[in-house]
């Protein structure tokens, strides 16, 4: 019920995800009855693998996370996880409010062992192919130990999901030498290398898209930054595109010559193509759906928690995270004056 388009486009995404992926058993569409009722009148959505779960309230972006949760018990948002926690449903995915999203899933489905805090894991377009962002925005003040965390969930994703058979994994920061960075990097960076990583150091932010990194680890407040950035760059670079090529006769029939070339182009930085960011550390499958997504976003977003569930991502982030517990020394206590 958290999406800018209303419940239709939802609806419609599971429709096309139940024709495309035979291995979802069941979905629960999670909210209003009255507005998800006809809504599957209208896109045909007769599959009686659907249920409908009626609830009577919603997580609004304007309410405050933590309180939103506590009060807002018959939410959309709350009850879809409360499924989960069920047993009912092995993911939750949710268009709305992030910050409700991650602290309900932190209080309802807690962390797996070992994890100190969730990250969202965005997968980005590159130049040949993808790069995963971790953290975009689940946790921006963070220890060195996080970052640590996000490398190993995001080269286990990367690994098992995206392909990668040896992902790189860097930290964000604005020089690839040693000394560059801060604190919170720096110790990071050590952490890293001790870790049974493919760690590469420190990458900047033009190494991410030319594809010499597969696993771009920062905070939650940088790579938010990066994030929503490189949307508004996309968004931007498109209509620049589309106005330049229809200001001549010549130019629209290049334009046209080359349609082929310009729809892949599209489709590559479509966000809507990569479905949602998994939020990685929880013990279930949770993914954020961006608030504008459409039904083909909704349908990819079902396609990612199919493929999480069946790589057992959870129990490879949770071995991971506990080898490297016992590998990484903890930096050493200041020395406390006599």
């Amino acid at each position: 019920m958290g999406g800018d388009e209303g419940c239709g486009v939802v609806v419609d995404g599971v429709r096309l995800a139940l024709q495309a992926y035979p291995a979802i058993e069941q979905v629960f569409l999670v909210g209003n009855e009255q507005e998800i009722g006809p809504a599957m009148v209208h896109h045909r959505l007769g599959d009686a693998r659907v249920k409908i779960v009626h609830t009577t309230e919603v997580l609004t972006m304007e309410d405050k996370p933590l309180t939103a949760v506590r009060k807002k018990k018959d939410s959309s948002l709350v009850r879809a996880i409360e499924l989960v926690k069920e047993g009912a449903a092995e993911a939750v995915i949710s268009q709305g409010n992030t910050g409700a999203l991650i602290a309900a899933s932190t209080l309802i489905l807690r962390r797996l062992e070992g994890v100190e805090h969730p990250a969202i894991a965005a997968v980005m377009p590159s130049a040949k192919g993808e790069f995963l962002l971790i953290d975009a925005g689940a946790k921006p003040d963070c220890k060195p130990v996080h970052l640590l965390q996000f490398a190993i969930m995001g080269h286990v994703y990367s690994r098992e999901i995206l392909g990668h058979r040896q992902p790189r994994v860097g930290i964000l920061s604005n020089g690839a030498e040693e000394h560059k960075g801060n604190e919170l990097t720096r110790e990071a960076a050590r952490l890293c290398q001790q870790a049974d990583l493919n760690f590469i150091g420190y990458v900047e932010g033009h190494d991410m898209f030319a594809d010499h990194v597969e696993v771009a680890v920062t905070d939650g407040f940088t790579g938010n930054i990066v994030l929503k950035g490189c949307e508004g760059i996309g968004k931007g670079m498109m209509r620049l595109l589309k106005r330049e090529l229809a200001a001549t006769p010549l130019r629209r029939l290049g334009a046209a010559l080359a349609g082929k070339a310009f729809l892949n182009f599209k489709q590559k930085f479509d966000p809507d193509a990569y479905g949602g960011a998994p939020i990685l550390g929880l013990n279930s499958t949770v993914i954020k759906a961006h608030g504008a997504a459409r039904q083909y976003a909704i349908m990819n977003a079902l396609r990612v928690c199919t493929e999480a569930i069946q790589h057992h991502i959870n129990d490879i982030i949770q071995q991971e995270i506990g080898r490297a517990n016992h590998l990484v020394t903890p930096p050493a206590a200041a020395a406390v004056p006599a």
